[in-house]
């Protein structure tokens, strides 16, 4: 039983690399055969495991963090293929969704199990632009501190993202987005939109605290314009998802989400997809998954 291992070498500040030594022989030690994918590239990660599931291996493993789940997910959505996921990135969000071990040791055992027990288990995934997604599509603020995070040259690592939110918060203003839900249009001013198959995004931030991966929707959280003020002092809530509760917050549910504003670039799994307009569906039952957790649903609000 054949499994590709798929790394981003510079994810977890270079955490994955040195997990990318052990990952084989724990596989070897379960009984399965790891195909280590040398892929330095996002675009050949993808081909590399879209080949990989094209000649039949048994599960893709994403060793790294969310941008790398982003990039085998383009190979294993819409397959019988499954996907696990070994949390070893900065951002570790999909797998804190599905429950999988925070330890990338047992994250690797725990999938190596269900393979050989032949389990796996279904959840929905989101598609936009041609491109799949499993966490959060957002737009507005935080698309825009990340767009001038990735055009900055220095500093390096975290002080640059801080840089780019205190210069996204010094021209905050609200946008003019056009909303659809299932058909239904709206144009309102709003600072951020997301869009959430799953509930974290940005490192463990619960910015759509209810969503369910397995229900056939999204949670929609729209922000509506606030000040810097308010946004700063709002910003913790989202560690316990209680943001919800703020009367400028608003959640709605749908299975087909159209965005429209000028000049704003949509980002989902931390990865840039689309500039908008852009429109996404949830596809239900999209993504297989191995080493997580049994489902937990819930009964949700009436859409």
């Amino acid at each position: 039983m054949d499994v590709a291992v798929l790394t981003s070498p510079a994810a977890g500040r270079g955490r994955a690399r040195a997990l990318s030594a052990a990952v084989p022989g724990l596989l070897r030690e379960a009984g399965l055969t790891p195909r280590v994918l040398d892929a330095c590239t996002r675009p050949d990660a993808e081909r590399q495991a879209t080949a990989a599931v094209a000649g039949g291996a048994a599960a893709v493993l994403a060793v790294g963090g969310d941008g790398a789940a982003h990039a085998a997910l383009q190979a294993v959505a819409g397959t019988t293929t499954p996907l696990a996921v070994v949390p070893a990135g900065t951002g570790n969000d999909l797998a804190l969704a599905l429950g999988v071990p925070a330890d990338p040791a047992a994250a690797v055992r725990a999938a190596a199990a269900d393979l050989l027990a032949g389990r796996s288990r279904s959840v929905d995934a989101g598609r936009s632009a041609d491109r799949w997604w499993a966490t959060v599509l957002c737009c507005g603020f935080d698309s825009a501190v990340t767009d001038r995070a990735n055009r900055l040259r220095w500093p390096p690592g975290r002080r640059r993202y801080d840089i780019a939110v205190l210069t996204e918060l010094a021209r905050l203003r609200p946008y003019e987005v056009t909303l659809s839900l299932d058909g239904e249009e709206r144009t309102l001013p709003a600072t951020m939109v997301a869009v959430g198959n799953t509930a974290w995004y940005g490192g463990g931030l619960r910015i759509c605290p209810a969503a369910d991966p397995a229900d056939g929707l999204f949670d929609v959280t729209v922000v509506g314009a606030t000040t810097r003020r308010e946004l700063v002092r709002t910003k913790p809530r989202l560690a316990d998802g209680s943001h919800v509760d703020h009367p400028l917050v608003t959640v709605h549910r749908a299975a087909r989400v159209e965005l429209a504003c000028a000049g704003v670039t949509t980002y989902a799994d931390g990865e840039p997809v689309a500039p908008l307009p852009v429109v996404s569906e949830c596809v239900p039952g999209a993504l297989r998954v191995v080493g997580a957790a049994p489902s937990r649903t819930r009964p949700g609000p009436p859409r």
